[in-house]
Parts: structure tokens; C-alpha cells; sequence
């Protein structure tokens, strides 16, 4: 099968870091299910693995963490899919089930999680593979470019709205509007809060305000009332002393990156006092994604997308690194 290898992590702009090869079609293991690849979102995750941003766990992957496809293959122990079956795949891969954070229902923290694109092959290629425990099952009434984005920029920016801890009618502030913000101001909006969202880009901007933003502005700038809560998606750890000092009294910035550039030192009594509190966003449990899968569907959160051929997949990623799209970007698999 064709797909894209990250053999020399690497900034995307450069040729050769990331190359599209010819791989074995992957065999499932028996607890696993063997997926034909339809699409791929485009996650920022995915240019941190090839660019070095994150460490690499398997040399050689390929990336890709927001798949929708048909199972092709089922191993000798799964039950409940056969093969025409349409599944999502996420981040989250696998956890080890037994440990205390797994456990208490915070897999999400297991030492022992992998995931797709970066522990294993991920979904810019014609095929992957999914334990079948970690696959979603995809409602009917939405097509595959529309469900991908959903599968991870969904499932995280819905984890990060909860951990912003926003009170009910309350005012978000939203730093950065690419894939994940985007989806989230529609939940947080269906929901009943004031949105304001924080970014560069008149393009991003203009979005945030179609889809019903209270307001827009430039990341650096005050939002034009205090903040309830706040969630930092763009990897940019100095915009983290201005989100806080934007939270009202008590409010909460929840930051949902996987990597984020290094922070500025913080003033206690202009950044945190007044109880603020900052937390972070580690992956997602599975119960995340049922969740807002569900949420997602009653509300019509909806993703703004531009779809690349597999076979430009890279230039997907280097039009994500210089945001030059609104929304998301979703790769389609037109090797079939």
C-alpha cells in the first residue's frame, strides 16, 4: 500500500523529512481490526510527530489520528465488527486496562497508552489498524470528511472545554481557531455560552464570527469582558500569562495542546491571584469521545473543511503550519 513516512523528522517545508512510500498492508493483530482508510483529518499533532516537536516513538510512522474507514479485516479474537463496518480511529490506541488510572476512569493518564500516529501507523495511508475496544463506532447521517475532524480536534476540544470548568451561561475565551477551537465554539455556543475567540488571521476571525462568536480579535488583545474560563489551543506558550490575566475572578484556562513553546514567567498577583487556576489537557478517554460524538450529532456541530488528496498529504501539513486554511483540513484517499 502507498502511505507517508516520517523518515527524518524535520520541518515540513524542507523535502525528504516526510515521504510518501510503499508500505506492507498491515496485519491486525487478534484483538484488532484492520480498517480501509476513507479519510484523515489534518491535526496539528501531526506536525509536531514530523517535525520533531514530539519524540519519536516509532521510526518510520506514519501519521494520522482522525481516520474514518471500513473494516476490512477482523482478528481471531474480536467480536461485534465485521468486515463493511464504519469505524473511527483516535489518539488514544491502547491502555494497559489494570493500572490505578485506568481504573479510576482516567485512562487517559495510563503510563502504559499508545497512540495512533505515533506509537503505530496512523491514517494517511490506504490502511491501518485499531484494537477493536479503542474504535468508534460512526453514526449514519454524516459523511466521512465531515466525521473525521470530529475524531480527535472534536474529542480533545470537548475534553478542554470541561476542564475549563465553564459555568453554565458563562464567557469563553478561545485562543487559537484552527481545527479543535472551531468545533468547540459550536458546542460551547449550542450550550448557551458568550464566545470570544483570540487568533491571527482575518480568515479565522471571520469564521469565529459566522459561527456565532460574540467577538474576534487579534490572540494578544483583551477580550471585551472579563472571562469566565479560556482555552489555549494555539501552541504558543506566551500567550499563556495573557489568557489568565483575560479570566475573571476564580476563572479557569485550560490548555489543550500536546506541545506548547515555553512560557514566560508568570506574576502571581496580575497572572494567578483571585484563585485563577490553569490546567492542562492530556489525550481523551473513550467515554470523551462517546460523549461528544453524541453531543455533536443532537447539536449539529459541524466541521469547516478542505480536503487534500492522499497523495498531497504533506502539502496538507505545511498549509497547516502556515494557517492557510480556516477549519480543518481532511485527507481523502483516492488510491482506492
Amino acid at each position: 500500500m502507498r502511505a507517508w513516512s516520517v523518515v527524518t523528522p524535520g520541518p515540513v517545508e524542507e523535502e525528504g523529512g516526510l515521504r510518501f512510500v510503499e508500505k506492507p498492508v498491515p496485519r491486525p493483530a487478534d484483538d484488532e481490526l484492520l480498517v480501509h482508510v476513507r479519510a484523515c483529518g489534518v491535526c496539528r499533532t501531526d506536525l509536531h510527530v514530523a517535525e520533531g516537536d514530539l519524540p519519536v516513538h516509532r521510526a518510520g510512522v506514519t501519521p494520522g489520528h482522525e481516520v474514518v474507514g471500513v473494516v476490512a479485516g477482523v482478528g481471531a479474537a474480536v467480536e461485534g465488527f465485521a468486515a463493511g463496518d464504519r469505524v473511527g480511529v483516535a489518539w488514544l490506541r491502547r491502555t494497559d486496562g489494570t493500572c490505578a488510572y485506568c481504573t479510576r476512569g482516567t485512562e487517559n493518564l495510563c503510563p502504559a497508552s499508545r497512540y495512533t500516529g505515533w506509537d503505530a501507523d496512523g491514517g494517511y495511508a490506504e490502511y491501518t489498524t485499531v484494537p477493536a475496544s479503542f474504535a468508534y463506532r460512526l453514526p449514519g447521517a454524516l459523511d466521512d470528511v465531515a466525521l473525521a475532524p470530529l475524531l480527535c480536534a472534536g474529542i480533545i476540544g470537548y475534553r478542554a472545554l470541561r476542564r475549563a470548568a465553564l459555568p453554565p451561561g458563562g464567557r469563553l475565551g478561545l485562543y487559537g481557531f484552527g481545527g479543535s477551537a472551531h468545533l468547540c465554539a459550536q458546542l460551547a455556543l449550542a450550550e448557551g455560552a458568550t464566545v470570544h475567540v483570540l487568533t491571527r488571521g482575518s480568515t479565522a476571525q471571520r469564521l469565529a464570527l459566522e459561527l456565532g462568536a460574540a467577538s474576534a480579535r487579534d490572540a494578544y488583545a483583551m477580550p471585551p469582558e472579563p472571562l469566565d474560563s479560556a482555552i489555549l489551543f494555539a501552541p504558543v506558550g506566551d500567550l499563556v500569562p495573557v489568557a489568565l490575566r483575560a479570566l475573571d475572578r476564580g476563572g479557569t484556562l485550560s490548555v489543550a495542546g500536546i506541545h506548547l513553546s515555553d512560557t514566560p514567567p508568570l506574576h502571581y498577583e496580575t497572572d494567578l491571584f483571585y484563585e485563577k487556576q490553569m490546567r492542562s489537557v492530556t489525550s481523551n478517554t473513550r467515554a470523551d469521545g462517546r460523549e461528544f460524538l453524541a453531543l455533536a450529532a443532537r447539536h449539529g456541530v459541524r466541521a469547516t473543511t478542505h480536503t487534500y488528496p492522499l497523495t498531497r498529504a504533506d502539502q496538507a501539513l505545511r498549509d497547516l503550519k502556515a494557517g492557510r486554511f480556516d477549519g480543518a483540513a481532511v485527507v481523502v484517499n483516492d488510491l482506492s
